[in-house]
């Protein structure tokens, strides 16, 4: 067609060889490799030369960690994608000139198996994507996974070994959460899952720090058969850095064997089920059956640290943990489900833990380097920070999101009320790196008071505050343990009680200590029901919430009148900035005013109820110190 484009020019196709660069357009980029296979080896930078005597150190700590009675010998370490077919050693060896075969060897021992130790969140994706299905990519960058049949914790698996040095320490009996298990028994559970992991094709692990604190840190050891496991290990545990891992790691602390794709034997003793959490503090490990829910490692690290840090004077809490531009340091105490991450989480003020802290001779520390927060219901306007971590890096936990746009349903419940986010804390753009800070001004007490009998917030003597948090008072949330799909009114002491090791006593005795010495203000906020009880009232708004612990902060509250709850005793701040005056006053938003009167009457009940199962212990305080707490608690 005349005044149409001119032709292209042609492409030569003459060969001179059977180099892929002689096969080019004329105007096109020539390729720098002859192949495919030199391009991808041109993909990836090579990595940074590494010191054989500390990889030859890492091999053996790894090959002892792994080591069963059918693999005397671990299995290989890696890093990357290896490149070739790995065979393990002859199981026979060589000793005093003569062959022998190695004692317990069996089949097990000749598998081989490849052990990929601290891969970055990109490796781990990748290897998320390759070998597991139930792995997507969502809107945000970050992965979505499933954690199986299981989708909360199961506290009534949960086994501690009753040993000569521990067992002493150990709360045990009447309201205890920790369940016998002798050694034989966690020996077994111990084989069954090491055996379990080496005859996977590819393991991972992960190696890390808990605590802040310099001088209270402990180094961690996870070994998982799934790569979202090693993420989310990579995301709550604080990341060494490779000085650290090359130069002062060695050895773990602790390990924790992550075998919960394989069921333990029911038929074996202490088992209730096919699910055991099982922890020894004599051989320093923790083993996971039958239970693929990442939430038990964090919950087991936890747990060590109830038993550890106690012992070192340091208290360990179930708590947030935030600090404002003055340097005030203010806890936020409560269980799943009341608001803690939310609160601690304020971007006006610096972030240092969402859930566990110790606080120490020189103040308080983060235990971990990252969060675990739940998503049911994440708005992001109402939790602007929380939404904004969740992007690549991060772990989301049985979520559901749309197929074709990858967008993630936060409102939806499918496969359960309790889904997850685990992200490291310096996706929160006002998280505080290193997570140290000072003695605290403010301590929030959180519950979730079904009843809709407690004021939104009341401020607490020593003694109340001592008393509240040994009850632990709050409803147990939809989704947080096994089997819990409606709100239920519980008591957990010391607002973690599933974690506790030591009597609930001893770590009240060491948080009155604290609160008395540095003078601070505790207050207990209610995030639960006015207007009438779960089913008629209303859940306080959070932005209610959100204006009682700002006048916390100010100290608006502290100077405030207040008004005297009866049969509680408990000191009600009559006015408060940006929160209505007559929700202060829970009585006034009860039609029924005596049915509010029975109801306040009752939950009294429930507390006095429960203080005695708990009081009985004389060995961390003594009677007459007890007698005051308990004085302190509602009047019947």
């Amino acid at each position: 067609m005349e005044g149409g484009p001119p032709p292209l020019p042609k492409l030569r196709l003459e060969r001179q060889s059977s180099d892929v660069r002689q096969i080019a357009h004329d105007h096109a980029h020539p390729p720098r490799a002859g192949d495919m296979a030199q391009l991808r080896q041109m993909q990836k930078a090579a990595p940074r030369e590494r010191d054989e005597a500390h990889e030859g150190r890492k091999v053996a700590s790894l090959s002892d960690t792994l080591r069963s009675g059918a693999r005397r010998a671990g299995p290989r370490v890696i890093r990357g994608t290896p490149h070739e077919c790995y065979s393990p050693g002859s199981p026979r060896v060589t000793a005093n000139q003569s062959s022998r075969f190695v004692k317990a060897m069996s089949d097990a021992g000749l598998k081989p198996v490849v052990v990929y130790h601290n891969l970055s969140a990109a490796e781990l994706y990748e290897k998320a994507l390759q070998f597991e299905p139930s792995s997507h990519i969502v809107a945000g960058g970050a992965l979505a996974t499933m954690s199986g049949a299981k989708t909360g914790r199961s506290p009534q698996d949960k086994r501690i070994v009753r040993e000569a040095g521990s067992e002493r320490d150990v709360w045990w009996g009447q309201g205890s959460p920790n369940h016998e298990m002798d050694e034989r028994t966690f020996a077994l559970n111990r084989e069954r899952a090491v055996d379990y992991l080496n005859q996977l094709d590819r393991l991972y692990v992960c190696d890390g720090y808990a605590c802040w604190e310099p001088t209270a840190r402990y180094r961690i050891r996870i070994v998982c058969g799934r790569p979202y496991h090693a993420l989310f290990s990579h995301n709550l545990l604080i990341r060494p850095t490779e000085e650290e891992l090359a130069e002062q790691f060695g050895r773990p602390d602790f390990t924790i064997f992550n075998a919960g794709a394989f069921p333990a034997n029911r038929f074996s003793s202490y088992q209730t089920s096919s699910t055991c959490i099982s922890m020894s503090f004599a051989r320093k490990e923790m083993v996971i059956l039958g239970s693929q829910y990442a939430g038990n490692m964090k919950q087991g690290v936890f747990t060590l640290m109830n038993y550890w840090l106690p012992k070192r004077n340091i208290l360990s809490l179930n708590a947030g943990c935030n600090v404002g531009s003055a340097g005030d340091v203010t806890l936020f105490f409560g269980l799943s489900g009341t608001g803690k991450t939310t609160f601690a989480t304020d971007p006006q003020r610096w972030l240092l833990a969402d859930d566990t802290l110790g606080w120490g001779d020189n103040g308080v520390f983060g235990i971990e380097g990252g969060c675990y927060a739940k998503c049911i219901g994440l708005d992001k306007e109402r939790e602007p920070g929380i939404h904004a971590a969740i992007r690549f890096g991060a772990v989301l936990e049985n979520v559901c999101f749309n197929e074709d746009s990858r967008e993630v349903d936060w409102d939806a419940s499918q496969i359960t009320e309790n889904t997850r986010a685990a992200y490291p804390l310096e996706f929160m753009a006002n998280a505080r790196i290193p997570c140290l800070g000072g003695h605290p001004r403010n301590a929030v007490l959180l519950c979730c008071d079904l009843f809709g009998v407690l004021p939104p917030v009341c401020r607490l003597s020593l003694h109340q505050a001592l008393y509240f948090f040994i009850s632990g008072f709050t409803a147990k949330m939809a989704g947080t343990e096994q089997g819990v799909s409606q709100p239920e009114a519980t008591f957990s002491a010391c607002y973690t009680s599933t974690s506790l090791v030591w009597h609930p006593l001893k770590y009240a005795a060491m948080l009155g200590s604290k609160l008395e010495q540095h003078g601070t203000d505790v207050w207990l906020v209610n995030t639960g029901w006015f207007g009438g009880g779960y089913g008629v009232g209303r859940r306080l708004p959070l932005e209610f919430t959100r204006a009682i612990v700002a006048a916390i902060h100010s100290g608006e509250l502290a100077a405030a009148a207040c008004q005297t709850l009866p049969v509680f005793n408990l000191q009600v701040p009559v006015a408060c900035s940006g929160m209505p005056r007559e929700l202060l006053s829970p009585i006034d938003n009860w039609e029924d005013k005596e049915t509010y009167r029975h109801q306040l009457r009752h939950l009294a009940g429930l507390f006095a109820d429960n203080f005695q199962k708990i009081k009985g212990c004389t060995r961390h305080m003594s009677p007459e110190e007890i007698e005051k707490i308990e004085q302190a608690g509602p009047s019947l």
